[in-house]
């Protein structure tokens, strides 16, 4: 897996302070997409087990509280990126219980495949649904057209819509 921006420090990715990663690798090549450089999951900067540590480190620091952790991209349920997400919000989950995961994909959630909902397990808000540029909406918190969802998860299922 290989990313291309991480945030140690973030305020406008997720509710609170939080830490965000921008991963690359996505397959939805939505019209109009910001952040179309990160398609190409060969792009960006290798993600490696040392870096997977100072996310953990940075979510852990009690000199900046942050409330948790926020994926974007590209998307983190690309298939090329489970792997290395699980394990990151699996330890998240682990090590840090009272930090809460954001995770933003152009999937729907009754389309995720076991893998991914294996990942989802362990996230507390989803954005889900591709950017459908003819519902352009920046008035949205949090998610860029009107089709896509906010949801609160409890083990991967719907809890309540946000917004």
């Amino acid at each position: 897996m290989r990313y291309q921006r991480y945030y140690p420090i973030d305020v406008v990715n997720g509710q609170g302070t939080r830490a965000t990663l921008f991963v690359s690798g996505c397959e939805h090549f939505c019209k109009g997409c910001h952040n179309s450089t990160t398609w190409d999951p060969d792009s960006g900067i290798p993600y490696t087990d040392e870096f997977e540590q100072s996310i953990l480190d940075d979510l852990a620091d009690e000199r900046v509280k942050r409330d948790g952790l926020s994926l974007s991209g590209g998307d983190p349920l690309f298939p090329g990126n489970l792997e290395r997400i699980e394990r990151l919000v699996s330890r998240v989950k682990t090590e840090l219980p009272d930090k809460d995961i954001w995770l933003w994909t152009g999937y729907t959630l009754e389309n995720l495949s076991p893998k991914q909902k294996a990942i989802i397990k362990h996230v507390d808000v989803l954005i889900d649904g591709k950017f459908e540029e003819d519902k352009r909406d920046l008035s949205l918190p949090w998610r860029g057209s009107s089709n896509q969802r906010v949801m609160r998860l409890i083990n991967g299922k719907p809890d309540t819509y946000i917004v």
